[in-house]
């Protein structure tokens, strides 16, 4: 695997500053039933990294003390991890949002038929991975066999009340690009996919996310090994928008790995460039007193961080723009 983390510093990115936290987006490992390979994670089923019982306990005791209002729950696949379901239904109680980032193959993992049923309980809020509406391209992106799989899920939470016009059970589908290229304009592809999977298989969902692949891990390797690299730093770089700054995730998101420490986004965790500390110390999850302490503090940034503000930029949560 090439590192494609030296080929992205020292960077001209702009410097930004993070606001007060809205969001706590929780890895609870990096293990999954896949290996993508735009996986920023490079996760797969080799990886055992896993949130522990203990550490949990600092994530919940934190979301106790803090004003964050949304938990966002991201792996590799986060339902293979122990500590998935407890933490769920912790957070909702606590009368949070909850939004679970999916691959909808796991609802078919042996030992979790039950888990569209949970999810639904608890309102959860399913974010999917689905790159395409064609089967050809998301097998070639993901595995042969991953489309199929991909709309038995899709099914699976249809036939649960998701992604119905109502709402109640929320739905969102993700987009990565293939290759090296940009995602095409937000709106007008997610009018597209409504309108082929509902005529091709039956299936209603709510929103479509749009996001652009970061050179980092497994699809940095890729562009390297296929001499792209440069070509896709150029065309993020080139296609920059100083507007989307005030809406970069890592604005108003704190990201916290399965250890418990803490980043700017997930992108710079999977980079191994920790949250900002004057003591150069790595920041714990156990040592905030407050969600207050993380406002106005420099953000790291790389040549990556154009992944998120090229053309209509990019997010956890879709286009920005």
């Amino acid at each position: 695997m090439l590192d494609s983390k030296p080929l992205l510093f020292p960077s001209d990115f702009p410097s930004i500053r993070r606001r007060r936290p809205t969001t706590l987006q929780v890895n609870l490992g990096y293990r999954c039933n896949q290996s993508c390979l735009h996986c920023h994670v490079e996760a797969g089923p080799k990886r055992t990294e896993e949130m522990s019982l203990e550490t949990l306990d600092e994530v919940m005791a934190f979301l106790r003390r803090s004003d964050v209002t949304l938990l966002d729950i991201t792996g590799g696949a986060p339902e293979l991890n122990q500590v998935f379901r407890p933490l769920v239904i912790a957070a909702r109680e606590l009368g949070m949002r909850v939004m679970d980032r999916c691959n909808l193959t796991i609802l078919e993992e042996p030992g979790r038929e039950d888990l569209a049923d949970f999810l639904a309980e608890h309102e959860v809020e399913v974010i999917a991975s689905l790159p395409c509406y064609l089967q050809e391209n998301v097998d070639a992106q993901r595995g042969t066999g991953t489309f199929d799989a991909s709309l038995r899920g899709l099914r699976a939470l249809n036939a649960r009340g998701y992604g119905r016009p109502d709402g109640r059970l929320s739905l969102s589908l993700v987009y990565n690009p293939i290759g090296a290229s940009l995602p095409p304009a937000q709106c007008v592809l997610e009018a597209e996919y409504k309108r082929e999977l509902k005529a091709r298989y039956g299936i209603d969902f709510n929103r479509l996310l749009t996001l652009a692949n970061m050179p980092i891990r497994r699809f940095g390797s890729w562009l390297q090994s296929t001499r792209q690299f440069d070509d896709y730093l150029h065309l993020l770089k080139s296609a920059h928008q100083p507007a989307n700054l005030d809406a970069v995730m890592c604005r108003d998101l704190i990201s916290v790995d399965w250890q418990g420490y803490l980043y700017d986004c997930d992108f710079n965790q999977m980079l191994d460039l920790p949250l900002q500390q004057p003591s150069q110390q790595r920041l714990h999850l156990r040592d905030l007193s407050s969600a207050e302490l993380l406002g106005d503090r420099a953000i790291q940034v790389g040549e990556h961080c154009y992944g998120c503000t090229a053309g209509q930029g990019s997010s956890c949560g879709g286009a920005l723009a």
